[in-house]
């Protein structure tokens, strides 16, 4: 195991710095204090190949100008809020309405887009803090976060939230990694094969809010209980597929309980890399990529619509409008903790 530590760039005069962690069968990640964003994965393919799976940036310029959230940690709460308004004990909070002037998405990037102070590190480690204060984008309560990245021997990169507020609020963060399981070289992610654990998804409007009800994806284009090719129905003349030009909906995880449990799975058959992700939380947004146009990236190649899909491990979007979704509301004092992990093996 080890651990290096290099400039990334600078960011309004702040220095970024990037953090390498390799492990001894060879696999690594790097992650930069912007954002506390993953820059890169290199999991070895069915040739013993490190192939970097992750669609994103080589330089910080592109993650400050041009991204689409790609590695970033998102928060305080992750996702849409509709109306980009909530209430907590009758009191009304207006939000940031960042997305066509109507919803609130991603709390309108104000973690992911701030350097984060570098908090701890060991040898397959690292973690990073950052606080908010009360009010800003409209949410209550000042804040502290802590995210941590470990690496294991088995393959395994371990993300760790904690938060904590002075106010009672909503909390809900997750990693918004944008996964090409053949390199982004590879181009599009439809053959790609996944797999939900997840009997109901949370349909949405046409603004990507969800209507308040679950339905069972048993007959739908939404059933991945079993392996089906991201590309297999993604084009069916379905309302829901519709609505967001593709995939993107959050899958209630069966038996959630709080417990570290398998919610996905994904399987590229060129590479033979296999994506294993597990959560303590209750759901995970499946979204592949509909909205990237091109922006360069990588190697200076274009990030095109689908060459990048995401299993963002949350609370349900919306959370604060839907009593009877999963609480996120968390009181004063009180701490939010969760884990996701990514596990990469090759077949």
């Amino acid at each position: 195991m080890s651990t290096e530590k290099s400039l990334f760039g600078s960011y309004n005069g702040t220095d970024v710095n990037k953090y390498t962690i390799k492990n001894c069968r060879g696999m690594s990640f790097s992650v930069i204090e912007y954002g506390a964003t993953l820059t890169n994965i290199f999991a070895p393919d069915k040739n013993g190949k490190f192939v970097d799976v992750l669609v994103g940036f080589d330089d910080l310029d592109g993650f400050v100008e041009r991204s689409d959230y790609q590695g970033m940690t998102v928060g305080p709460y992750a996702n849409r809020i509709g109306g980009a308004k909530f209430s907590i004990d009758g009191r009304e909070y207006n939000l940031t309405a960042n997305e066509k002037g109507v919803t609130s998405l991603h709390s309108n990037g104000e973690l992911s887009h701030k350097v984060w102070k570098y908090d701890s590190s060991g040898e397959n480690y690292v973690s990073f803090t950052t606080d908010r204060r009360d009010g800003v984008g409209g949410y209550p309560g000042n804040m502290n976060f802590t995210v941590k990245f470990t690496l294991t021997d088995d393959n395994k990169i371990k993300i760790e939230y904690r938060a904590v507020s002075d106010k009672k609020t909503y909390i809900n963060l997750t990693n918004h990694s944008y996964f090409n399981l053949s390199g982004f070289a590879g181009g599009s992610i439809l053959d790609t094969k996944i797999k939900i654990d997840a009997d109901y998804f949370t349909p949405v409007d046409e603004f990507s809010i969800p209507k308040g009800k679950l339905k069972e994806v048993e007959g739908k284009a939404f059933d991945f209980r079993e392996f089906h090719k991201i590309g297999e129905r993604i084009e069916n003349d379905c309302r829901q597929l519709k609505n967001t030009h593709g995939y993107d909906h959050n899958f209630c995880i069966n038996n959630y309980d709080g417990s570290l449990r398998k919610c996905a799975e994904a399987v590229d058959e060129k590479s033979g890399i296999k994506l294993e992700v597990f959560t303590t939380l209750p759901g995970v947004q499946f979204y592949t990529g509909n909205f990237l146009n091109g922006t360069i990236g990588k190697d200076g190649k274009p990030m095109k619509k689908r060459t990048g899909f995401c299993f963002e491990t949350q609370y349900y979007p919306d959370t604060p409008n839907n009593p009877s979704f999963p609480s996120c509301l968390f009181d004063a004092g009180q701490e939010y903790t969760s884990e996701t992990c990514y596990l990469f093996s090759a077949e």
